[in-house]
């Protein structure tokens, strides 16, 4: 009897343990994404949302908790069970909403996981807007200050912050192209073509497509490079304008305190499934950079995008006193 109580010793106290350490993954995960769909964060996500279910054995269902500017679907992320089972984008803002005083969230708030996709701003115009270039788009800002609007996400936020940056450069204020807030850049780039906003300051990626259909006029992009997408589409610095966006990027996360085993399982998953064709082919087509990055290396990245964009913000006046 001592000996058969022996043996089921081991079997019990497994049974005790929780289902997430006996075996992950064991039930469809959720992935958060907090922006709209159809905007470039909610596109990557579900490109790798398809390849990561094959990796993981289990669905992997992207759910858009927007508002707030980012702070609700961050917010949704950060609450959740550290357990695998609730993952979500992380985006660019999260390394200014705090400068802001919107929230105390940070990326210290989260378990980073990989760097996914890394992207420059354009500025696009519909195609029947009466600029052809970034020289009339500016002359006319200049002569009608006010009367131009943007648009691309919330306020303070990466196109925000783009906008003014571009403003700057060219020796205007902000208020000379206001900004219209939006829940990202799908509905932003929804606005312009209905004729709600002019310009709308957001990824390439994000306005690829309804370039390609005719529908809008990138007149440059905010990058050190012309982007292979789209080498047509000419730099403000190639036009004189000393400007180079920060960017957008996503970083795949889950909530802090992620038990070790998991997030070394997430990450292997990560890799393989950031590298195959399926995730990344239609994703370099459609005009995404795409980067991968894990554990310090990333964590650097944070940390520097962090102090980076906080002096970016500081010297746009949007830094909380």
């Amino acid at each position: 009897m001592i000996r058969a109580w022996g043996l089921l010793l081991p079997i019990l106290l497994g049974s005790c343990q929780p289902a997430a350490e006996q075996a992950w993954p064991n039930r469809p995960i959720t992935l958060i994404v907090p922006w709209k769909a159809g905007g470039g964060t909610d596109t990557a996500t579900r490109a790798l949302a398809a390849v990561l279910k094959d990796e993981l054995g289990q669905p992997v269902n992207v759910v858009n908790r927007t508002g707030g500017g980012g702070i609700v679907g961050h917010l949704a992320l950060h609450q959740a069970r550290p357990d695998g089972y609730t993952l979500g984008a992380v985006t660019v803002e999260i390394t200014m909403m705090h400068w802001t005083g919107l929230t105390p969230l940070t990326s210290d708030s989260y378990t980073p996981l990989a760097l996914v996709t890394i992207n420059p701003s354009a500025i696009t115009v519909r195609s029947d807007a009466p600029w052809q270039s970034i020289d009339e788009l500016v002359a006319a800002i200049r002569a009608s200050p006010g009367t131009i609007t943007a648009s691309g996400t919330s306020r303070g936020g990466i196109w925000d912050l783009c906008r003014i940056g571009f403003l700057q450069a060219v020796g205007l204020n902000e208020a000379a192209m206001p900004w219209v807030p939006s829940q990202g850049a799908a509905p932003a780039l929804q606005e312009l073509l209905a004729g709600g906003v002019d310009v709308v300051t957001a990824a390439l990626a994000e306005t690829n497509a309804l370039r390609q259909a005719g529908h809008v006029r990138v007149l440059a992009v905010m990058s050190e490079q012309r982007l292979p997408v789209a080498p047509e589409v000419p730099t403000l610095r190639e036009l004189g304008i000393d400007y180079a966006s920060a960017g957008g990027w996503m970083v795949l996360a889950a909530p802090e305190r992620l038990p070790g085993p998991i997030r070394e399982q997430l990450q292997s998953a990560l890799r393989r499934a950031l590298v195959k064709p399926a995730f990344r082919d239609p994703l370099l087509r459609a005009g995404f950079r795409l980067r991968q990055l894990t554990g310090t290396p990333l964590n650097i990245f944070l940390e520097e995008q962090d102090l980076e964009n906080g002096l970016l913000m500081e010297r746009a006046g949007l830094v909380s006193p």
